[in-house]
């Protein structure tokens, strides 16, 4: 995944924080709960993945806890029993006599249970390091609902990308055989 920008408390001085380079493990790791196919609409499909772990390169800007905190480092979070509810519209295709799926649509919404979050090699600053730690164990539900909507539209845009350069391959007979 690319990158996450947060504006996580208001004002002049407020504390903001950009995720790069992410990297999210764990996702591949799943159940399957529900799912809900009918021919011509829309599907539905929910599943639990026990854990997630994401790394990244983090940098920070503005106030936070009385203390200014700027800084570059590196981002960990693992995150547990996770629910991803997935709702989307499929379209069919006919490709050398045979017919194929399209993902057309996809959005995904997450419930994050257990979220545990540190940075560390904030520019060597240890103080810097101990007070964003302190804020995001306190404040780590409340972090990740402001990362909520960009985490849903990224996930969905990269799942819609894998889901259909398989579907690419796989005709729709092989999805529904005896």
């Amino acid at each position: 995944m690319d990158s996450l920008s947060l504006a996580i408390t208001g004002g002049s001085n407020g504390y903001k924080i950009t995720l790069r380079d992410i990297d999210l493990y764990g996702a591949s790791n799943f159940s399957i709960q529900k799912v809900l196919l009918r021919p011509n609409a829309p599907f539905e499909g929910k599943v639990r993945i026990p854990k997630m772990t994401m790394d990244a390169k983090y940098a920070s800007t503005g106030v936070l806890l009385v203390l200014p905190a700027n800084g570059n480092g590196s981002f960990h979070a693992d995150l547990g029993d996770v629910t991803a509810t997935a709702k989307g519209l499929v379209s069919s295709y006919y490709k050398d006599s045979e017919k194929y799926y399209n993902l057309e649509f996809l959005e995904v919404d997450l419930v994050i249970k257990k979220a545990y979050m540190v940075v560390s090699k904030v520019n060597n600053n240890r103080i810097i390091v101990e007070a964003t730690n302190l804020f995001l164990r306190e404040n780590g539900q409340e972090v990740l609902q402001i990362m909520m909507p960009q985490l849903r539209t990224k996930l969905a845009a990269i799942f819609k990308r894998i889901v259909n350069q398989l579907l690419t391959h796989v005709p729709a007979d092989t999805f529904f055989s005896n």
